[in-house]
């Protein structure tokens, strides 16, 4: 039967990449493209156990700044939960980049100065790519469904599909990701830094296409959110390094830079001050899948309310959970495993190991 050009898997990308993790006797790796409807070329890559058993993909979606290897696959002990999730329940796990990220292609836009164009990637577009992606991971996998996993925006954007296409999605897990609490937002929203002084319920109008990230940058939302002096205490310095080098690395242009930045679209940051005023991307009750709402109570982003609020919205959801992680970061699947890593781990294979 012919593929449409929507599911197109890149034959020349698909080459099987080194895997110098321990367990990479263990596990496989191949980088993928799929073409989206509207014609955006999305990296994705595989992470399959040598003998994956035969259950629906696990999509793992990064968030705002930062793209899906250096958020779930590093190279480095405890830094990817791709691997630790594709082991512990043996089936094939795989990471995308959404469009203006990684290794998935950037408009022209991002050539120019940021001021010159809106905010790029919007909630709308990336749902495009995640269809592109369920439809070619369900296809070769040979699953009606998937599951999705999103961390802070990319949980926003994984929630947003599974409320338009429900019979595609199984589980559904949001990690300290917004919603649309009416809760005050300590950064975000109305009279903050990011609104329109003259219109304070709005975006700013001076907020471009894309921001610059330095290393410094990367590291600071982490490091105020540990309590300690010395963040090792926390964080492996190894995983911080490696977080830092794989998302400076994604981004071809940023040692044009000085010092190097990663350019990420703003698109998240517009959808995401929204709903930090209280304003909804989509409705939960369109959910039908099983749903973990995870929420680490040392996260920046998200707040309690988002949880709450989305799990009181999804009715039609085959069934609800709010996990909230004591003392735990943002970056909870990156910090030490006594941390809340271990707890998170635990409960992810659990979650998705429900038929």
């Amino acid at each position: 039967m012919p593929i449409s050009r929507r599911f197109m898997l890149g034959a020349l990308a698909s080459a099987p990449i080194a895997a110098a993790l321990p367990e990479a006797e263990s596990l496989k790796r191949r980088e993928l493209r799929v073409v989206t409807a509207d014609g955006a070329h999305i990296r994705v890559r595989e992470v399959k156990p040598v003998a994956a058993i035969k259950r629906e993909p696990l999509l793992l979606i990064h968030g705002a700044r930062v793209p899906g290897i250096p958020s779930f696959d590093l190279d480095v002990p405890n830094g990817s939960l791709a691997a630790d999730l594709a082991l512990h329940l043996n089936r094939v796990v795989y990471i995308m980049d959404a469009r203006g990220y990684g290794g998935s292609d950037r408009s022209p836009a991002m050539d120019r100065p940021p001021a010159e164009n809106r905010p790029l990637s919007r909630a709308y577009e990336v749902v495009r790519d995640i269809d592109a992606v369920v439809h070619a991971t369900t296809r070769l996998v040979g699953s009606a469904y998937a599951d999705l996993i999103g961390w802070a925006t990319g949980g926003a954007w994984a929630a947003y599909y599974a409320s338009l296409w429900p019979e595609r999605i199984a589980h559904l897990v949001t990690l300290n990701a917004l919603y649309g609490s009416a809760t005050p937002h300590s950064y975000l929203g109305p009279s903050s830094s990011t609104a329109d002084p003259a219109h304070p319920d709005r975006l700013n109008p001076t907020i471009g296409a894309y921001a610059l990230s330095t290393s410094a940058s990367l590291l600071a939302g982490w490091d105020r959110s540990i309590p300690e002096a010395d963040k090792s205490v926390w964080r492996d310095p190894a995983i911080a390094n490696a977080y830092v080098a794989a998302a400076l690395a994604s981004d071809p242009e940023s040692s044009r830079h000085d010092p190097p930045a990663l350019r990420a679209p703003l698109g998240a940051l517009e959808d995401s001050f929204y709903q930090a005023a209280g304003r909804r991307l989509y409705d939960a009750s369109s959910v039908t899948a099983h749903v973990l709402v995870v929420r680490s109570e040392r996260d920046f982003w998200s707040r309690p309310g988002d949880a709450t609020d989305f799990v009181h919205d999804a009715v039609r959801a085959q069934s609800t959970k709010i996990l909230p992680i004591p003392g735990a970061t943002h970056f909870v699947h990156l910090d030490r495993p006594e941390r809340g890593r271990d707890l998170l781990l635990s409960e992810l294979v659990a979650f998705c190991s429900r038929v």
